[in-house]
């Protein structure tokens, strides 16, 4: 059977896509494929749940304007299909004097993406509503909540099925034929024909765009982050979400403390570079995968200039009393033995050439196929929006 769209990723990004496809035109015939048994098994299921509030982000980037408008279109869906979420708020902490200063700049990127309600606090009014804290200073975002995005991707694809779409799961992807303006998807398991693709196979995103001839500079670099819990009598110590001023620098904010929407309280994650892109775990190595990271241009040079903070993260992964002196910054109080491991999740970072990461989402176009090559977080805050943006990109080629 000859598709009219095929989307590639089960994942949050990739059922928001196709749930908005089948809204928008429902007598398409679109085929959604995961290569694992389970849909959103991999960066959308191992997530702290935040619902982010578009605070960090560059006024105008795609992640300031699909985050503000994707928070919007997530509560909104969440109230209408009875989706538990819970708007807790959360506190952005400085703990040193040099971090004041962007500290300011994300108070003003709040109100210039039009957040609403931010608060500025002095150390006396962030002690009262987070006692334990070590800050000098801190902006409270009541926006910030918490939630289970399995269970919303769940509801997507159940929307998605209802008007007529079809989801294969244990369909991995081993090769891509172009011919005569149409595409032939090759699985372990079957073969599919189709007008169209849709890329939406996050931590394998890369490879699937240059399957489909798109012409792209970068590389996705797997980034693990590691979580410990508190302890039950230790989480009267967090009242929100606490985070530290982050690096600009990196795309990442730094080891906080997550309160989780099934109960407990999440501290990290750390960024440690995985040895594969599914690696999960310190012992989970692909060769080849580890060597491609290892040989990448864009990576050489990252290593080349953060050597020492990538060392430091890795010897966090091995020490529990680093990885808890770093939690110290900004709650003093925890120790070693109110943390225990949790799980782990991984980060789809790409890379160029020159050694940026890349800060914001990348969607590139060619004659068959609409990639998301680029979508780590807020990507499941913003699922709705992103959703709807490739949707309306597919529309535009179908038409």
């Amino acid at each position: 059977m000859k598709r009219d769209i095929i989307i590639i990723g089960g994942g949050i990004v990739g059922l928001a896509t196709a749930m908005h496809l089948k809204k928008l035109r429902q007598n398409l015939n679109i085929l959604l494929l995961e290569k694992e048994p389970l849909l959103a098994a991999h960066q959308t299921g191992n997530n702290s749940g935040v619902i982010h509030s578009g605070i960090y982000y560059k006024p105008g980037s795609l992640k300031a304007n699909n985050c503000i408008r994707g928070y919007a279109q997530l509560i909104r869906f969440c109230d209408q299909e009875s989706i538990p979420y819970e708007l807790c708020g959360k506190v952005i902490v400085a703990t040193e004097k040099q971090e004041l200063p962007y500290l300011e700049k994300l108070y003003h990127r709040g109100h210039e993406n039009g957040l609403k309600h931010l608060q500025l606090l002095e150390k006396e009014a962030l002690l009262e509503i987070e006692p334990h804290v070590n800050g000098i200073k801190g902006i409270k975002v009541p926006q910030t909540g918490i939630i289970d995005y399995t269970a919303v991707s769940m509801k997507y694809a159940e929307i998605f099925e209802k008007m007529g779409g079809e989801i294969l799961t244990g369909q991995k992807v081993r090769e891509i034929r172009l011919k005569n303006g149409a595409s032939e998807v090759i699985c372990n398991n079957s073969i599919q024909e189709t007008r169209l693709i849709v890329n939406c196979a996050g931590l394998y995103s890369d490879k699937i765009a240059r399957m489909t001839g798109q012409e792209t500079d970068v590389k996705i670099i797997p980034f693990r982050g590691e979580y410990y819990e508190l302890t039950e009598e230790k989480q009267y110590l967090v009242k929100h979400l606490i985070y530290p001023v982050p690096d600009p620098n990196f795309p990442f904010l730094g080891v906080h403390f997550t309160r989780m929407i099934k109960g407990g309280i999440e501290a990290g994650p750390n960024a440690v570079l995985a040895f594969a892109r599914e690696g999960y775990t310190r012992s989970k190595i692909s060769p080849p995968e580890l060597l491609e990271t290892l040989t990448w241009p864009g990576f050489i040079k990252v290593m080349s200039k953060y050597w020492k903070t990538g060392m430091g993260e890795m010897y966090r992964s091995f020490s529990k009393r680093a990885f808890t002196h770093a939690l110290q910054r900004l709650i003093p109080e925890i120790q070693e033995q109110d943390l225990t491991p949790a799980g782990a999740g991984i980060r789809a970072q790409a890379c160029d050439r020159t050694g940026g990461l890349l800060d914001d989402f990348l969607i590139l176009e060619n004659e068959h196929a609409v990639n998301v090559c680029n979508a780590p977080s807020p990507a499941a805050t913003s699922s709705m929006s992103i959703g709807e943006n490739v949707a309306n990109r597919v529309l535009m080629r179908m038409d």
